[in-house]
């Protein structure tokens, strides 16, 4: 079992003797864009496209300035088709490429969703090792721009139901760019979701910010150049003996802030990869602590917590000491008119976190 404390994201970490990277201050727009043109520079198999995607350089900036550097042959736009980028994006990792296709926004994947499950998903044993699908699907995930139901859902459960995809939320700049860079050079097909509330700069916890007052100063320090963060590994980003807190992508910084304003000494783990999931940084902590409160955005029901909830308490039955609490988004679509009540914020994790620490 490895510990999530003495874990490193730096393979170069590992050698006492590496020299220590430059870094450069970066928002995750910038990481995301900083990492694809890493890749594209390193590996002329690496294309990027998407609707806007190309000249225009996606809704949010994420591949700006990438065709004007690589081409139009490496960065490019699509037509309007979930459905075709995603077939294309098959048909070209089965072919030796590695795409990185964007989908503009998480809510528009459905018609493209069978491409993904039938086609991407089951390649490699479907042709018994002939063929594979390394290729990489990038989408902004829930709310944070007043988008409402059709630009702000978080479908996550939908991606870690099918077997031969590998599904990761980043909640840094460094996760981000370290992540993408792992996912693009992957054997087998990745959903890289990418929590809009996080984009454009630091993000304190707290949800009942309006969007103007985000502050647009850079959110974190990262690496120049290429460097991985593995895929499947857990972060512990607070460390504490009272409850353990799971979450990922914005729900991290929400769970810190929420056990800093109650007080409270908490295990916060951003899982980093939901497929595959680092159970045994789990284990470790809930074995210590004894309760769990689990927080993500997306809706209640059949929501990815009620996974984590099942193997918490398959594994650490006799370790806990208060029933498993998940914190979520509402089992509605998502109200545009309610968007900072739905989004889970401290107050919710944090009477959560009472209620399991009085059980």
């Amino acid at each position: 079992m490895v510990d999530a404390r003495t874990r490193t994201d730096l393979t170069a970490a590992e050698d006492v003797t590496a020299p220590v990277p430059e870094t450069t201050s970066m928002t995750m727009i910038e990481a995301i864009r900083d990492a694809l043109a890493v890749m594209m520079a390193r590996d002329e198999r690496v294309v990027s496209f998407g609707e806007d995607a190309g000249y225009f350089g996606g809704v949010f900036r994420c591949t700006e300035g990438l065709q004007q550097t690589f081409g139009t042959h490496r960065s490019f736009d699509t037509p309007i088709s979930e459905s075709g980028i995603v077939g294309i994006a098959v048909g070209m990792a089965a072919y030796g490429l590695r795409p990185v296709a964007e989908i503009q926004f998480a809510d528009y994947m459905y018609p493209g969703y069978d491409q993904i499950v039938s086609e991407a998903a089951r390649l490699r044993d479907r042709s018994v090792g002939e063929f594979t699908a390394p290729l990489v699907i990038r989408m902004p995930v829930g709310g944070g721009i007043r988008g409402g139901q059709t630009h702000s859902q978080s479908p996550e459960a939908l991606f870690t139901h099918v077997a031969g995809l590998q599904v990761v939320v980043p909640s840094t700049p460094y996760d981000a760019k370290g992540l993408l860079i792992s996912s693009i050079e992957n054997e087998d097909p990745v959903i890289f979701l990418e929590p809009k509330r996080l984009y454009n700069g630091p993000f304190d916890g707290h949800h009942d910010r309006p969007i103007q007052s985000w502050s647009s100063h850079p959110a974190g320090e990262v690496p120049l150049g290429h460097y991985r963060v593995p895929l499947g590994e857990a972060t512990l980003v607070a460390a504490g003996s009272d409850v353990t807190i799971l979450a990922y992508g914005t729900l991290v910084h929400v769970a810190k802030a929420a056990a800093e304003e109650k007080g409270v000494e908490a295990d916060v783990i951003d899982l980093r990869t939901l497929l595959p999931l680092d159970v045994d940084a789990i284990v470790d902590s809930v074995r210590r602590t004894g309760r769990v409160v689990i927080a993500h955005e997306a809706t209640r029901t059949s929501g990815f917590g009620a996974e984590l909830s099942a193997q918490v308490q398959e594994r650490c039955f006799d370790h806990l000491e208060a029933p498993i609490t998940r914190v979520t988004g509402w089992d509605t679509p998502y109200p545009m008119g309610q968007e900072w009540a739905y989004f889970p914020g401290p107050d919710r994790v944090g009477r959560a976190i009472e209620s399991v620490l009085a059980y």
